[in-house]
């Protein structure tokens, strides 16, 4: 995947994600002129004209809400939508630096999987499986009162978080191969997709899904 590519693909599945949150945010009421901007410069930056000027104003606003909302107020999903906007930003100001960007957000995917299975699995909880447990049983994710059940199933989610953490911190070794990289792809995004099905966290399906063309060019750019 050539660089150009990369870049143009990261900026429309941006431009996509960002789109429907300020959508959604426009029928709330709350912040409502702000949201709206960021829809409209979403737009913008889905036609490609002057694209970084579009991204440098999807920065600004991105700014703004952290301000409004005291830091980001949808945790992860906010931290990444920043991250990215902040590397595809970079690239653009700085072209003598901009694979140097895009590498950096690649390189961040990586270790936002890797750290999160090596905090895991260095926890008793996570290792005997009761950390899921306790969220099935007592924490206010599970988008059905149903899903509640699981948490009496202990060696399922023993596997389960298993599961988790062995694909967790092994992923960076899927950089070695571009097969492998796409399988590790494939099984993290259905984690994700799993996490919104069963969670609600459907904000982190789609925002990391947009960092995994820096993945698959840095890959292909480290070992060419």
């Amino acid at each position: 995947m050539s660089f150009d590519v990369m870049m143009r693909m990261t900026e429309i599945m941006l431009a996509i994600v960002v789109l429907q949150t300020a959508v959604e945010h426009l029928w709330q009421g709350q912040s409502r002129a702000l949201f709206m901007a960021r829809a409209i410069i979403c737009l913008w930056l889905l036609f490609g004209f002057q694209a970084g000027i579009a991204v440098g104003a999807l920065w600004l606003t991105s700014i703004l809400l952290l301000h409004r909302f005291d830091g980001p107020y949808n945790g992860g999903a906010d931290k990444m939508t920043m991250l990215i906007t902040t590397c595809v930003g970079a690239a653009h100001l700085f072209p003598q630096w901009q694979e140097l960007a895009m590498a950096y957000l690649a390189v961040q995917l990586v270790l936002s999987y890797f750290v999160s299975g090596y905090v895991k699995i260095v926890n008793p909880e996570w290792r005997s499986g009761r950390a899921l447990v306790n969220v099935f049983r007592f924490s206010a994710y599970p988008v059905s009162e149903n899903l509640r059940n699981w948490a009496h199933q202990p060696r399922v989610l023993w596997l389960m978080s298993w599961g988790v953490m062995g694909f967790e911190v092994v992923f960076p070794l899927t950089l070695l191969n571009p097969v492998v990289l796409l399988g590790g792809m494939a099984v993290a995004a259905t984690f994700h997709l799993a996490n919104a099905c069963l969670f609600g966290l459907n904000r982190f399906f789609w925002i990391w899904l947009c960092a995994y063309p820096s993945l698959i060019w840095f890959q292909e750019r480290i070992f060419e």
